[in-house]
Order: structure tokens, then sequence, then C-alpha cells
């Protein structure tokens, strides 16, 4: 198995303080900004980088985000750049670049220069975001899909085609050559984060491009990975472990009960207060803004469908004694806990790669490199000895 450490890169600060009742308000006035804690956040992420690579991670992700200290990666290309020049050999995740808000081949040069610096390290994600970044950049949510595939395709001929030209409804070339190219031919890998829609799913298994099923159940994930198994076979392909990554939440303890104590505080916040700050996460709300199709769900189980709706609610309201409850099937605890657990989710799942979270919230940077360190020596290696073959969840749900 491969193991990523995916990394939100999360304003260092706490500002639960500034809360009104419930609500982070958005947008949160620059007067709350110091600019010494962002500095410090980039220097402290790319330092834990750095222990990543030097103690053997297979690589870091990390994602575009705008006005919000949920995360300060605005730039994931700037992260990345700065990651080629303090790292050897980890795998640069970027999940990744947001193509509809974007000018296309813009982003086709700047990847193909992060896959030169890095000599062939770079992951490039490809997603659509989340509708608070359509309102800060003023783009119709209705466009967001036509928009993301129309982009797909600028980026891949302007990476493969010598010299090409483009006209299409939102973007227009005209014999255009990039320089530099990619480091890798024909270009780099590209991956999808899917939470679910069904026209995201399609897309990826019509382009055999791998996919991170970012979904909070086990019923739902089966769902998501049944399509898209189905997505690629029509489309001549057939599902493999390194079709799949999946996510998890993750804390090394001496035990269940030290985990909970230490980390949860830090869960509660990043739930609370951060994850949906400023956003719309309700399906039925972003249909309603035509970011999703109405069909979008229509593949869901019937069972599945309220993990679907994603409410705020869950996320803001969110208590310790919920908390407490979740994290009995989290992987939270010791480490053969923690890797039995993440081995059987990415056996259940058929994938063959995991990304952890070790520093949900504003974990102090400290809590975050004892982590690495622990999670490397106890729970790393018994992951990369393991290869994942085949997936029950296909089996699980009945064609």
């Amino acid at each position: 198995m491969k193991v990523f450490v995916f990394d939100l890169v999360p304003y260092s600060a706490n500002l639960e303080h500034l809360k009104d009742g419930q609500e982070l308000p958005y947008p949160l006035s620059g007067k709350h900004f110091d600019p010494t804690v962002a500095a410090t956040t980039y220097e402290e992420h790319l330092e834990a980088w750095e222990e990543l690579d030097r103690l053997g991670y297979d690589g870091v992700g990390f994602n575009e985000h705008h006005c919000s200290p949920y995360g300060l990666m605005n730039s994931p290309n700037l992260l990345a750049a700065a990651a080629t020049q303090r790292t050897k050999r980890l795998k640069l995740l970027i999940y990744g670049n947001l193509l509809p808000l974007h000018e296309p081949l813009r982003l086709a040069e700047e990847l193909a220069m992060l896959d030169c610096m890095s000599q062939g390290r770079l992951i490039s994600g490809f997603a659509r975001g989340i509708p608070r970044e359509y309102q800060v950049h003023n783009v119709p949510l209705p466009d967001s899909r036509a928009r993301f595939e129309e982009a797909h395709e600028i980026l891949l001929r302007a990476w493969q085609e010598e010299i090409f030209s483009y006209e299409g409804k939102f973007w227009q070339y005209k014999d255009v050559s990039i320089w530099p190219r990619p480091f890798q031919q024909p270009h780099p890998p590209i991956w999808m984060p899917i939470t679910g829609s069904r026209e995201s799913i399609e897309f990826a298994g019509r382009h055999n491009i791998p996919i991170t099923p970012g979904v909070a159940s086990r019923g739902l994930r089966e769902d998501v990975i049944r399509l898209y198994a189905q997505c690629l076979a029509q489309n001549g392909h057939q599902i493999t472990p390194d079709h799949l990554s999946i996510p998890a939440n993750v804390y090394v303890a001496d035990s269940k009960e030290q985990a909970i104590r230490e980390t949860g505080p830090h869960y509660l916040y990043f739930n609370r207060t951060l994850f949906s700050h400023g956003n719309i996460t309700e399906t039925n709300l972003q249909r309603a803004g035509g970011y999703v199709s109405q069909n979008s769900n229509d593949y869901i189980r019937p069972e599945n469908l309220g993990e679907a709706a994603r409410s705020r609610q869950d996320y803001r309201g969110l208590t310790q004694e919920v908390m407490e409850k979740q994290a009995q099937a989290m992987p939270w605890g010791s480490a053969d806990e923690v890797a039995a657990k993440l081995i059987e989710s990415a056996e259940h799942a058929g994938a063959n790669t995991v990304l952890v979270s070790l520093n949900r919230g504003v974990m102090p940077h400290d809590m975050f490199m004892n982590q690495i360190r622990r999670f490397a020596k106890e729970v790393l290696p018994i992951l990369q000895a393991h290869e994942i073959r085949t997936s029950r969840a296909l089996e699980a749900v009945p064609a």
C-alpha cells in the first residue's frame, strides 16, 4: 500500500472566539488576519513535508481553497513549487487545482513547470471546488461542469500535442506550444476527488482517471465504487486497486481514550468551525443552485441518501458525545488498531492508497510532527508491506 499524508494547511491560530452562535462570520474580515501566523503556518507545514520525505512516506497531498482560514492553500502550485526544493523523493499530490475557476493554459504551463522542477514527482489532481469558490471568483455555478470538462481537454492537448489550437465555449487558443513540457510523458498522473455526484463518477470512468471517494459512510462508498467500476468497464477499462485511494482521519496514541482526549478538541474545531465556513454542503441546495444535476444521486441506495445529503448541521452541531461514538470506528488509538482499521478499510474498498490526515483542525506543530514520526515508526511499515488485490465493496452491492 502507498501512504500519503493529506494536509489542509489551515490558518494555525484558533478562531472559535470569533463565532456568532454556530457560525464563523463569512466573509471573515481581514482585520482578523495576522501575517506572522500565516508565515509560521507555511514554514511549519513545509518542515512537516520534509519530515515525511525523510521518513519514507509515499507522498503528500494538499488542495485549493479560497477566502477562509479552513486552508491557506489558495495556490497549491506555489506550495508545490516550494516543496520541490525541500523534498527529494516524496510524490506531490495537488488535490487539486480547481479547473473551472482558472485559465487552463496557465495551469498546463504551471503544472509542466512543477513536473520538471520535481523531476516527475507531480500527481495532478483536478477538482471542481465548492460553491464558495464560485462566489469568490464570480463564476456561475451552472457553468461548473462544462468549464471543468473543457479545461480538462485543453490541459491534455497542451501537454500532449506539439502545437495545438482550440475553439471552445469558454476558452479559445490558436497555434500554441507550451514550454516547458511535462517531465512525465505523456503527462503527469491525473486523479480526481469524488464527493458523490453521478456526473463526476461517469467522467472519471470515461477518462480512466483514478478517484478518491471522499464520502463518510461505508455504504455510500460502496455505491460510488460500484458505479465507478461500471463506468470504467463501459469505456473499456477494468478497475484495479490503483484506481482508488481512500481518506482517513488518523491519530496514534497508547489507547483509544488517549486519542480521543488529545485529538478530539482539534477534530471538533475542524467540524464545528472550519469545515463548512461560508459554504453550502447540502446536496439539495447545490442542486437548486445548478452545481449538481437533478439526477446526481439517483444511483445511491435509499439507505445511504441521508449520508449523501451532507447537512452542515451535522458538522456545526457535532457534540463531544457524538464525536466519541464516531471515534470507536475511526483509526484512532494504538498503532495496531490504527493499522488494522486502515487495512480493513482499504481491503473493503479495494484501494491500494490511503490518504491519512494527521493534523485535523489547528493541531500544534509539535503534536503534528510527533504524529508524523510515531505513525512512520509504528504504522507505516505495516501498511507499506501490505498489498490490496481485490475489492469487497464491489461484492457487497448486487449488480
